[in-house]
């Protein structure tokens, strides 16, 4: 199994990292076994290529990229998110709720492959923020969207950005689950992606169903993968809360619960080095 490697690095690896990427279009001049600046720059191009998070560092994703006969995958870290762990990242939480909907979590999570440390820990955060009781819930009316003496969700009928379409779009696509899904292009959009075709949108209130409420916050963070951890990777969660919000609500326990975790979670060893963001 090839090993992660990154700038400085010497030896056997880089000159088979070399030669690969010379064969895709991509020379990093000499192969001489040394990970310099011009084999960095040469694997950013063809991270960005290829649709990976451009790290220049060759880890799972990229050297099964550059050679489809490696048996590579990301280290799973799902495996470590015990619920004590959990517990610890959700300190206002009882602990009967997440032992009862982590594991729908988790199961979401790896039907979409994200499994590697930073999406675990942004699937968790997320849910800190959005629905800190670790169960799905139904957005309530506030004065940030229902006007003084209207109908509720008001100020989201005409949200077009939304795809909202008028009265009653917003009280029917209001947020719900434990990402918080809202509006009539977010249901239709997820709901294709699930291969539900538009039954969340006849049906939105389904998105309340612990299963499909795990498996809608894994398909949102999916869509969102790789602008989500270049976010993390350069410790930006500010972004990376924008990215899924649309804002900083709850950016405070978005970033307490996510910190928790990447201290709690070991980095993941993967082909005899330790890394613990590596495309």
């Amino acid at each position: 199994m090839a090993k992660i490697l990154r700038r400085g690095a010497r030896g056997e690896a880089v000159e088979r990292l070399q030669r690969l990427l010379r064969e895709h279009g991509f020379p990093t001049g000499r192969i001489d076994g040394r990970f310099g600046p011009a084999t960095e720059a040469a694997l950013l191009a063809f991270q960005r290529a290829n649709g990976l998070l451009a790290d220049g560092i060759a880890g799972p994703l990229t050297w099964q990229a550059l050679d489809l006969g490696e048996n590579t995958a990301p280290a799973d870290a799902t495996l470590q998110a015990t619920v004590e762990i959990v517990a610890e990242m959700f300190p206002y939480t009882r602990l009967d709720t997440i032992a009862a909907h982590l594991p729908l979590v988790l199961d979401g999570l790896r039907g979409f492959g994200l499994v590697e440390k930073p999406m675990v820990l942004a699937a968790l955060a997320t849910i800190r923020a959005e629905s800190e009781s670790f169960e799905p819930v139904e957005e309530l009316p506030s004065r940030f969207n229902s006007s003084p003496g209207g109908h509720p969700f008001d100020l989201y009928d005409h949200r077009t950005d939304l795809g909202n379409r008028g009265p009653r779009d917003g009280e029917r696509y209001r947020g719900r689950g434990f990402v918080q899904l809202t509006g009539r292009a977010n249901y239709e959009t997820i709901g294709r992606s699930l291969g539900l075709g538009m039954e969340l949108v006849f049906a939105p209130q389904r998105a309340n169903e612990p299963v499909l409420a795990a498996r809608i916050l894994a398909a949102f963070l999916a869509a969102r993968r790789l602008p989500l951890k270049a976010a993390l990777l350069e410790g930006d969660l500010a972004r990376a809360r924008r990215l899924v919000n649309g804002g900083t609500h709850g950016l405070e326990r978005f970033a307490d619960a996510y910190r928790i975790g990447d201290r709690l979670i070991a980095d993941p060893v993967w082909g005899g080095g330790a890394v613990a963001r590596a495309a």
